[in-house]
This record gives C-alpha cells, structure tokens and sequence, in this order.
C-alpha cells in the first residue's frame, strides 16, 4: 500500500505524478506480491519435473502423492494460474496511480480483492489435499521427498501470502469509500407549494419609480449658423442692346 500525504482514491495519489520504480518496489503490497509469483513457480515446477514417478511394478508415471493425479493437476493448476495472476496484478499495480478515474479504480481493486481472496481458499484447499495425500503415501522410497515436501511447504505459505494481499485490497477498497469524493450531481428536492420547479422559481418583484433621466443642451462656442438662400445667378444682358451713354 502506498503511504502519501496528499489527496487519495482507493490507497493511491491521484493522478498526474510520475512513477517512481524504487518507491514502488519497497511497498509492502509489491513485496507480498513477487513473494506469491516466486511460491507459485516453486509449487508447479516442482510437480512438473519431479511430481510423476513410475514404479518398479508399473512403467506409467504416476503422481508422488499416494498415486493420486488430481492431487498434482490441481497443484499445478492452481500454481499456473497464480504465477500469471502475480504478473497481470503486477502491471496493474503500476497502472492504477495513472487512472484519472476513480471507479476505474474502485473495478481494479475489487478484481484485487475478489481474486486474492478466491486464491487463498483455492490455497488452503490444495495444501490440504497435498499434505493429506502424502501422509497416505507408503512407499517413498526412490520418490522425490524434497520435491514433495516443499510443493507442500510452499502451498501453505501461499496461504499466508495471498491472504495479506487480501487484507491489503479491503484496506485499500475501504479507504477508496471513505476517501473518494466523486463530483455528482444532486437534484434539489421538489418544493410542491409553488407551481414552478425550485431551479425556476420566480424572484418576488419590487416595483420602483422610474425617473428619466435628461439631458442639458450641448454647449456650442461657435457663431449661430443661419440657414442661407439657394445661390441664383444674374442672367447677362442680351447682345444687340446699344450702348446708352449716360445722362447728365
């Protein structure tokens, strides 16, 4: 789980910083979680290349555990299945504190904590079934027992880890619910004594006396213009008048 002192959605800073590798190899959620990859290798492989044995009475290979081949398909099934999950949760890990989104990361956190806790059950189930059929087993001799005792070994400490992975989703998935404010709409209740909707109500009117407003004549410095007459022409005189000389 990452420890930030700033806003939160579901265990994990909002979005928009970088990753930092080194921080999140030294969180306890990533410790917890390569520890359950390495298990679950442990667990198949060794089934797979010491599980089946045959006997001096039988040339088929059988399962070391009492003979039982349920008992190594299932180990390996569910040690399959495990170390594929270690990996898809890894990248999912790094890819949470990038989602703006905070259902996108309520949904990743669900499948976190749906599975982890799925797998510790399936866990406890196959150490079980590993350990009680071995203890039937009664002629080890020329069986692998390192190989079986630590197929079964290693069940029960997957037990222990998938089940912190766990506890770590519900922490994370609580603190998701109590932190996360998302921003959503609320409608405002309905007010059923008035006939207009709350958002439209209509405000009270106050009515006030109007007084224009008038305006002063603007002052002008320059001389009054009075209207002019059109311009009219003189005619000349005509051509054939003499010249008249004037009389004294």
């Amino acid at each position: 789980m990452e420890d930030t002192g700033g806003a939160t959605a579901y265990g994990v800073s909002l979005a928009g910083g970088g990753f930092d590798f080194y921080k999140f190899i030294r969180q306890p959620q990533t410790i917890v979680r390569i520890l359950s990859w390495i298990f679950a290798l442990v667990v198949f492989a060794s089934i797979t290349t010491e599980g089946y044995v045959n006997t001096a009475h039988s040339p088929e290979a059988k399962c070391i555990f009492n003979q039982n081949d349920s008992a190594c398909h299932y180990a390996i099934g569910i040690g399959v299945i495990a170390f594929l999950a270690c990996v898809a949760f890894l990248v999912l890990d790094v890819y949470v504190p990038f989602m703006s989104n905070a259902h996108e990361r309520k949904y990743a956190v669900m499948a976190d904590l749906g599975f982890s806790g799925a797998w510790s059950f399936l866990w406890f189930v196959c150490f079980c079934l590993l350990a009680s059929q071995w203890a039937k087993t009664n002629v080890v001799s020329g069986l692998p027992e390192d190989a079986a005792r630590a197929t079964v070994a290693f069940s029960f400490f997957s037990i222990a880890t998938w089940g912190i992975l766990t506890y770590f989703a519900l922490v994370r998935f609580r603190r998701g619910v109590n932190d996360s404010t998302l921003p959503t709409y609320t409608e405002p209740p309905q007010d059923h004594h008035t006939a207009y909707p709350p958002t439209y109500a209509p405000t009270s009117y106050n009515p006030t006396t109007y007084t224009p407003t008038t305006y002063s004549a603007y002052p002008s410095n320059g001389p009054d213009m009075q209207p002019q007459p059109p311009f009219t022409p003189t005619p000349p005189p005509p051509a054939d008048a003499g010249y008249q000389p004037p009389s004294y």
